[in-house]
């Protein structure tokens, strides 16, 4: 794996003037002469929204006029369709057509007059940009904690380049490794069955699954924009064959998919605090 460093020298202050020390007796202090300090001045500290950004306009810069492009789902991905529209509107990129991985990205990217079609009008896609939720050393990744993994997929498969944009809290020694959720969609009929034959197949790695809610204190289940439920599993130790698992989830009738993405990413954009780096295979 070979990775570049970028380092944001624009975020550290720097004088033009170089401080000099002259020595004055300890026992004499020229009559005009003031007490003074210097307070040491640091880079500003980042957000996490900030990281995010800096990752995805890196990664807009490998976008070209005239391409077919996959637009992820999530807080990263929304920054790279911002980008996109602020380029499109101002004319350094022309020509660009996007098929979104959601209909929030839909929804987003039409508000800022992206133009959009679909993979049966478009199936060869020349570049897809997305988040992660979680990235291992191998570029193996988490995704659909935006409960869209399925689309993204689909979108991210067909694609002959597929840029990855996180920032540094993504990054784990092995997948499960966060004890964040690892999403799998299942079809509603007969939810709970598969919840407990997920759980079943990684009683070795201390995993519980639970089914995804919409959240603010209700019980109704999360529906993707497929009709279909989540079921998150969450590991206490990281999954030590991906592929295995993923062959195992992918088994059981009644799984449409799941957030493992394995061998998917050619290139992951990480953004840290001391600037950004790029990881290729």
């Amino acid at each position: 794996m070979a990775s570049l460093s970028l380092q944001l020298s624009s975020l550290h202050h720097t004088s033009a003037t170089p401080l000099i020390l002259r020595s004055t007796p300890l026992n004499r202090r020229p009559p005009t002469q003031k007490p003074f300090s210097i307070r040491a001045q640091s880079a500003p500290v980042l957000s996490q929204d900030d990281l995010k950004k800096l990752a995805a306009d890196k990664a807009v810069e490998s976008v070209k006029s005239g391409m077919i492009l996959g637009l992820g789902t999530g807080s990263t991905a929304a920054f790279v369709v911002d980008k996109l529209g602020q380029l499109l509107s101002t004319g350094e990129l022309s020509d660009i057509i996007g098929i979104p991985t959601s209909k929030r990205t839909q929804e987003q990217a039409a508000s800022l007059n992206i133009p959009l079609t679909t993979l049966n009008k478009h199936p060869h896609i020349d570049l897809a940009i997305d988040g992660a939720d979680e990235v291992d050393p191998n570029l193996d990744l988490v995704k659909g904690r935006g409960g869209a993994l399925l689309r993204e997929k689909m979108v991210e498969a067909a694609s002959s380049s597929f840029i990855v944009v996180a920032d540094d809290s993504k990054l784990v020694s092995g997948l499960g490794g966060s004890g964040l959720a690892m999403p799998v969609e299942v079809v509603q009929f007969c939810w709970k069955y598969n919840l407990v034959r997920l759980e079943g197949l990684f009683k070795d790695l201390g995993c519980e699954a639970k089914l995804r809610l919409v959240g603010d204190g209700s019980e109704k289940p999360y529906v993707t924009d497929n009709g279909n439920y989540i079921v998150d599993l969450y590991f206490k130790n990281p999954i030590k064959d991906g592929f295995g698992a993923g062959k195992e989830i992918s088994a059981l009738e009644g799984v449409v998919e799941h957030g493992l993405f394995l061998g998917m990413a050619t290139s992951v954009i990480i953004a840290g605090k001391t600037g950004v780096e790029i990881m290729t295979k």
